[in-house]
């Protein structure tokens, strides 16, 4: 029942917000008690961080399986963006943002655990794509990790970008676009701009 709870409360968190969902929407949701709900949380915030969590590792699996496809690096990173906005329903309540300003320690911790998480996998992209000669060679790996890592959690920031001029699919590819031609080579733009082009068709 734990699970069934988590994975209820994920969805309804990511399509209508963390402050916005209430434990009587959850059980109403699943057809059970809210004493039911509070039999395996003893309140919101337990709910939250446990939902936050089951994210995470979720992602991070996913993240870990693509990264063992052998795809090049650029690609590496199109496919994980494509199954992080598959998993967040493309954040359009800005749930990170929700999380944020209602959830502030939980966020904190999330932010922790993302940054060790993406802080390896940002590093290992970099050093395939410094081999396969589609980034350059002469870039400071740990600073590009970080300005990575910087980027990624500012872009979710929904006041400076606002999911309703911007969509969140639109605003991770071009700053994922933006990353990419910041280090890589002619080769590594050739191998960009096709794989733009695919995506465009």
């Amino acid at each position: 029942m734990e699970n069934k709870i988590i994975e209820k409360a994920t969805e309804m968190f990511l399509t209508l917000g963390f402050k916005s969902v209430t434990m009587d929407d959850i059980a109403s949701g699943m057809g059970i008690s809210k004493k039911t709900i509070y039999q395996h949380f003893e309140n919101k915030n337990d709910l939250v961080e446990a939902v936050t969590m089951h994210l995470f590792e979720t992602i991070s699996c996913g993240i870990d399986e693509i990264q063992a496809q052998g795809k090049n690096p650029i690609e590496e990173l199109f496919s994980i963006k494509d199954f992080v906005l598959k998993n967040l329903k493309n954040e359009s309540t800005s749930p990170i943002y929700q999380l944020q300003k209602y959830y502030p320690q939980i966020h904190k911790n999330l932010m922790s655990r993302q940054f060790t998480k993406m802080g390896d996998c940002v590093i290992a992209n970099l050093r395939k794509g410094v081999d396969q000669g589609l980034f350059r060679e002469n870039i400071n790996m740990e600073l590009i990790g970080r300005f990575y890592f910087a980027g990624m959690t500012s872009i979710k920031d929904a006041e400076l970008f606002n999911p309703i001029q911007f969509s969140t699919k639109e605003v991770q590819e071009t700053y994922l676009e933006y990353h990419l031609r910041g280090i890589s080579t002619s080769k590594g733009i050739t191998v960009l701009e096709e794989l733009l082009k695919n995506n465009n068709q």
